[in-house]
C-alpha cells in the first residue's frame, strides 16, 4: 500500500524510556484512567521513565456532535478541516491532556503537559490517506518528519513524565492533526525507547479478522510488513506506528488490550499481559522469548480509532 516513508529521526538510546499512547474506551472510562495513571507512576517508581502520547477521539467526536460537524475518517485517520481542527486542538490540550495530568498528579508531582507543537518538538507535512491505492485528502491530517526531543529529555531528567498531545507544527506554520499512535512512534524512536506501548479497544492484532478470532502474539517487522495493506483501517495506524518503532530501533513495540484494567503494568514489568509484540527483523532483542502460537479469544466489535 502506499504511503509516506518513514521519518529520519535522530535517535540517542536510552533502554529506561517507554513511550505509551493511551486512548480508545480506556479514555472515557474514569475507573481505567486512574489505573491508567498508577501504572504510569509505578512505572516511573521502578527506575523507567514513562512518556504518554495521548488520543482523544471519543471527545473530539462528541464535541464535533455537540457542534454539528461531522466526523469521517479515511484509512483510519481523522479527515480534518480548519473547523475540525480547532476543536482538536481544544479538546486535545483543554480537556483530554489536563484530565489525565490530573489523574497522574494525584500521586504526587510528576505529569507535566505539553503538546508537538511546544519547542518544536514535532514536525509534520500534510499526509494523504490511500484508498484503493490512491490518495485522498483528508485535510489537516500531519505526518512527523522531524522531532527534536531536548523538551522531553530535560523532563525526563528531572523526573517529570511528560504527557503529550499529538499536534504539531509544519515548517509552513501550518497546525496538523497527527495520528496519536504514529505520534507516539515518532517520539519513541527520537528518544531512543526500550518499548513503545499502544493500548486498544482489542485484544491484539488479529490473525485473519473477521474470519479468525486468533491473535497474532508476536512477529517480526517483515511479519508486519507483509500483513499492513490488508489491516482494517482503525488497526492500521497503530500497526504502521508499531513497524516505524522497530524499524527505527526501539527494541519491542507492545499493542495491548486497553480495556484491561493494569494492561500497561502486567505487560511491561512482569510481561504477563496479553496482546500482540513485534519486535526488529531477526527476532529483537538477545533473550527474548520464542515465537509463541497464537490463542484464540473472543472477537471484539469496538472501533479502534484515535
Amino acid at each position: 500500500m502506499p504511503g509516506p516513508t518513514s521519518p529520519h529521526l535522530p535517535a540517542q538510546t536510552s533502554r529506561d524510556v517507554v513511550v505509551v499512547k493511551f486512548g480508545g474506551h480506556a479514555m472515557v472510562d474514569e475507573e481505567l484512567q486512574r489505573s491508567f495513571a498508577q501504572d504510569v507512576v509505578e512505572l516511573r517508581r521502578a527506575g523507567l521513565r514513562p512518556v504518554v502520547v495521548h488520543g482523544g477521539g471519543p471527545q473530539i467526536n462528541a464535541m464535533l456532535g455537540r457542534l454539528g460537524l461531522r466526523s469521517r475518517f479515511e484509512s483510519g485517520l481523522r479527515v480534518t478541516t480548519p473547523e475540525t481542527m480547532e476543536v482538536v486542538r481544544m479538546v486535545l490540550t483543554g480537556r483530554v491532556q489536563r484530565d489525565l495530568v490530573g489523574h497522574i498528579n494525584a500521586h504526587g508531582p510528576f505529569a507535566v503537559g505539553m503538546t508537538g507543537e511546544d519547542a518544536h518538538t514535532m514536525t509534520a507535512v500534510r499526509r494523504p490517506a490511500w484508498v484503493d491505492g490512491r490518495p485522498v485528502d483528508i485535510g489537516l491530517v500531519g505526518d512527523v518528519v522531524d522531532v527534536d526531543p531536548g523538551m522531553l529529555r530535560l523532563l525526563l531528567e528531572q523526573g517529570h513524565i511528560p504527557v503529550v498531545s499529538p499536534v504539531a507544527r509544519g515548517e509552513d506554520g501550518q497546525v496538523y492533526n497527527v495520528n496519536a499512535d504514529l505520534a507516539a512512534s515518532a517520539l519513541a524512536v527520537a528518544l531512543g525507547a526500550d518499548r513503545l506501548v499502544v493500548l486498544t479497544d482489542v485484544e491484539g492484532l488479529y490473525a485473519n479478522w473477521p474470519e479468525s478470532t486468533e491473535v497474532i502474539e508476536r512477529l517480526t517487522a517483515e511479519d508486519l510488513d507483509g500483513l499492513l495493506p490488508g489491516l482494517a483501517s482503525g488497526m492500521l495506524p497503530k500497526m504502521e506506528g508499531c513497524l516505524r518503532a522497530v524499524r527505527g530501533g526501539v527494541r519491542r513495540a507492545h499493542v495491548l488490550d486497553g480495556r484491561t484494567p493494569h494492561a500497561v503494568l502486567h505487560g511491561v514489568l512482569d510481561g504477563a499481559g496479553s496482546g500482540t509484540t513485534v519486535v526488529p527483523d531477526g527476532g529483537g532483542a538477545p533473550g527474548q522469548d520464542a515465537p509463541r502460537p497464537a490463542r484464540s479469544t473472543r472477537p471484539s466489535r469496538t472501533a479502534c480509532r484515535r
